[in-house]
């Protein structure tokens, strides 16, 4: 699984829509101080699901739509795309190439697509464990976090190790399967005490049920005697 391509349009310094296409070996973007290059690595980390505006070095999400300059207006909407290859099957789809996709619009309405259709951000997250591309995995590396990584306590770095052996999916959902089975055993707590509640007053209902049976039945008798 390679990367391919990374289409960029509307996000941060990008007015216009750019095309990197990725080829075999090594591949270096050059250029001066601030013409964009971290830039790329934000919209990267962007489209595979970064949600905290501070990782991407913005005051709120909606900072990373080109603001505008003195021959564009303002982009409407932010959008990346990531093109992986799959040839290989690494990832659960029957696909070739995988394309994700990710959009978001100045009112603040976000989107995400995979190989063009709609889909929901937990759905990328779950593609990408256990393949070191997620958004918080080591394929994705600043100058910064490698210092972090080295300097950090044994249990903080762990991650990495589990993304590299392949577990972060099981633990995700073994983490999903106890909050599941947390809430049905929640849920069956609350049961039992409409269960309790409703056994109290089907029994309340069943002594006024007697005594209205006997009053009906001396009704009866007294009326005979009458």
């Amino acid at each position: 699984m390679q990367l391919k391509e990374l289409k960029v349009r509307g996000f941060k310094s990008f007015a216009d829509e750019v095309t990197f296409t990725v080829d075999d070996g090594l591949n270096a973007i050059v250029g001066p101080n601030g013409c964009g290059k971290s830039n790329i690595s934000d919209a990267m980390r962007w489209v595979l699901g970064e949600q905290s505006s501070r990782t991407l070095r913005c005051a709120k999400m909606e900072d990373i739509l080109f603001n505008g300059g003195s021959d564009h207006k303002p982009a409407k909407v932010a959008e990346v795309s990531l093109t992986l290859s799959n040839e290989d099957g690494v990832l659960p789809l029957d696909s070739p190439a995988v394309t994700v996709t990710r959009q978001l619009h100045r009112n603040g309405d976000s989107k995400y697509f995979l190989n063009g259709a709609g889909c929901l951000l937990r759905d990328i997250h779950e593609l990408f464990m256990d393949t070191g591309i997620g958004r918080n995995a080591y394929s994705l590396m600043e100058q910064g976090n490698i210092d972090l990584i080295l300097n950090t306590r044994p249990e903080e770095r762990r991650f990495l190790f589990d993304e590299v052996a392949g577990i972060t999916k099981y633990k995700y959902r073994k983490k999903e399967t106890l909050k599941r089975l947390d809430k049905a055993e929640q849920n069956l707590v609350r049961i039992n005490d409409v269960i309790f509640e409703l056994e109290r007053e089907t029994e309340i209902l069943g002594n006024q049920a007697e005594k209205a049976l006997e009053f009906r039945e001396r009704q009866e008798g007294l009326r005979t005697l009458e």
